[in-house]
């Protein structure tokens, strides 16, 4: 059932509307002038919970910003409280309201990816949204690459799994580095056997799924047969797997406890919050994340809102747990046991008042929510301490919100790119970075590629809703600086100040020459000034920017060959053309009638792509 007060053009009658409404459990929508939605949540009891947002008292600043916009309120009356709960979660999930909180997606989470290959399957770092279907197994995911990466050199150094890429390992003659090096028992040339390697799989296999136990048993009984047939050499082998196996147990596991428990904990100064959460699989820390959050309405229950979105936002890193353990404790914590039940079919405990292990993990939790928090908080006041002082370097007269700064990056004039960074007084701001592929200029001529990234730039923005930047950083001389001038004079643009940001004779940083437009002045700031590091902060990003985006554009130009544009050569042929021979150099050292030998090649392509290498 729906209710829902009209009119939304005038201030909202709240005192009317709430005598109508009723004490049953629901969700609530509110609406702003114009209809957009600005906030989803849920009660147990409609009329209590949204009468609290009109009392005079008690308010936060950002609560009474969202009363003051609300012009309709629509309420859906449920069943239950469980009810509501999955029913607010859809709700922020598909419209996405302003003033709830917002977990963002990472773009992909790091897994260990074993192939599907039948005789000799690999184990390879993935980095991936969702698990795909397929013969390969996923496992994870993980919250830190690093993490992979370590634990995939351990495999190799405990199992001697291979972890290169199917075409390197198909067209392998002789042993590579890896072998040399024992991180790899060269299944590639056959130097180990189907059964000892998919054995050696087995137990990494079993490694990742936490069961190092097993392995060292079934190893121990090994390495005595081994010893016990006099084959010394393999029994010391398997000894030096059991003593790494050993090594990591004793780092890694706590005796006594082999649930999956997710533990949360917030710490919250003024207006921001954070939430640290730690990953406890099969009695091992298995990752972590801090989450950080501003201006909230509803800090009473945000650990509430926080843990229904994280599940049932579809947010969890490693699924749902057996167990929750919170820090403050969750106010509805039956409604979410009970909704958890409904959603997943599967019991989870959630928990505050805990002993031994699990408030060690707690106390860890809420340690890293308050450093997480106070690094965020004094990097935040540094930054806008030394915004300031960039302000009053450049003797301007009022706050500046927007500073972009652009760079060129080439190789001898080899695909020329430059690079546009925007900056604010939060910091870098990501989304609005740009770059431009510079065309038709000589190559190595930096003032023209300067101009015409510029123009590209400046040509679009000051037509767009986003505006012109207060300030533009140009990363060069007195050259590149003219040109900017040149460039915003044609385009007709006032009230953009210009400084270009010199190297200085040394060329060392914090010897920097900033340069004035129009020749006004020339500023020469102490090494050890905020607002220096704050433009050398930019500058060097831009750098990064524009180097990042060069090196791409120059790999994607030098991986290109000759099969990339012969007609009749589509993504399937040059597919099964380097399968068959292994690599272009291949292709090209191969005569008329080999190339007639791979499937799918006429006689008359094979002319084609023969004449394209030999002409």
């Amino acid at each position: 059932m729906q209710t829902k007060l009209a009119d939304s053009d005038q201030n909202f009658d709240s005192k009317t509307y709430l005598k109508t409404l009723t004490s049953r459990p629901g969700v609530y929508q509110m609406y702003d002038a114009k209809g957009a939605i600005l906030y989803v949540g849920k009660a147990r009891n409609l009329k209590k919970r949204v009468s609290s947002y009109f009392r005079s008292t008690g308010l936060s600043i950002k609560t009474r910003a969202l009363v003051e916009r609300i012009r309709n309120i629509e309420v859906t009356v449920t069943n239950s409280e469980t009810e509501a709960l999955l029913l607010e979660q859809n709700l922020i999930k598909t419209q996405r309201p302003p003033y709830n909180i917002l977990l963002r997606d990472d773009k992909s989470f790091p897994y260990i990816y074993l192939s599907g290959d039948e005789d000799y399957p690999s184990l390879t770092f993935r980095r991936v949204r969702q698990k795909k279907a397929g013969k390969g197994r996923f496992f994870g995911p993980y919250t830190s690459a690093g993490a992979v990466r370590e634990g995939l050199v351990l495999l190799q150094k405990i199992f001697k799994i291979r972890q290169c890429d199917e075409s390197f390992f198909k067209n392998r003659s002789r042993p590579c580095l890896q072998h040399q090096i024992g991180r790899c028992s060269a299944p590639c040339v056959e130097m180990v056997s189907k059964e000892r390697y998919a054995e050696d799989m087995r137990h990494a296999t079993m490694f990742l799924e936490g069961r190092n136990p097993e392995i060292i048993k079934e190893l121990v009984a090994e390495m005595e047969k081994a010893s016990m047939e006099l084959a010394f050499e393999k029994a010391a082998a398997l000894r030096d797997q059991i003593n790494h196996l050993r090594q990591v147990q004793e780092h890694q596991t706590i005796e006594g406890v082999s649930r999956n428990i997710d533990v949360f904990a917030m710490a919250q100064e003024a207006d921001q919050i954070t939430i640290h959460a730690l990953f406890i699989r099969d009695g091992r820390v298995s990752g972590s994340k801090s989450y950080f959050f501003e201006e909230l309405t509803e800090a009473d229950s945000f650990m509430n809102d926080f843990i229904s979105q994280y599940y049932f936002g579809d947010h969890a890193v490693y699924g749902l747990p057996q167990e929750i353990l919170t820090d403050p404790p969750l106010p509805e914590s039956e409604a979410l046991r009970d909704a958890f039940s409904e959603a997943f079919n599967r019991s989870v405990r959630i928990d505050h008042n805990v002993r031994s292990q699990r408030l060690d993990w707690l106390k860890l939790a809420k340690t890293n929510a308050s450093q997480s928090l106070t690094i965020r908080v004094q990097s935040q006041e540094a930054l806008v301490s030394r915004w300031q002082q960039f302000c009053d370097a450049l003797h301007l007269e009022s706050t500046i919100n927007r500073v972009e700064c652009f760079d060129i990056s080439h190789t001898f004039g080899e695909a020329t790119v430059a690079s546009c960074v925007v900056f604010g007084p939060e910091g870098a701001m990501k989304d609005q970075y740009r770059r431009f592929n510079i065309k038709g200029v000589t190559a190595g001529d930096d003032f023209h590629a300067m101009e015409q990234a510029l123009e590209r730039r400046y040509n679009k923005l000051q037509d767009s809703d986003i505006g012109l930047p207060d300030v533009v950083l140009i990363d060069g001389g007195k050259g590149q600086l003219g040109i900017a001038e040149s460039v915003f004079e044609s385009l007709q643009i006032d009230g953009v100040t210009l400084v270009g940001v010199a190297k200085g004779v040394t060329r060392k940083p914090g010897f920097e020459t900033l340069l004035l437009a129009g020749g006004k002045s020339i500023l020469n700031l102490r090494s050890d000034s905020p607002a220096l590091h704050l433009i050398q902060q930019i500058r060097d990003e831009a750098h990064r920017f524009a180097i990042t985006g060069h090196r791409q554009q120059r790999q994607k130009a030098r991986g290109k060959s000759v099969l990339d544009d012969l007609p009749g050569v589509g993504p399937k042929r040059r597919k099964d053309l380097l399968n068959y021979f292994g690599s272009v150099r291949n292709i090209e050292r191969a005569s008329l009638e080999d190339i007639r030998k791979v499937p799918g090649i006429s006689q008359v392509l094979a002319q084609t792509i023969f004449t394209a290498f030999h002409e």
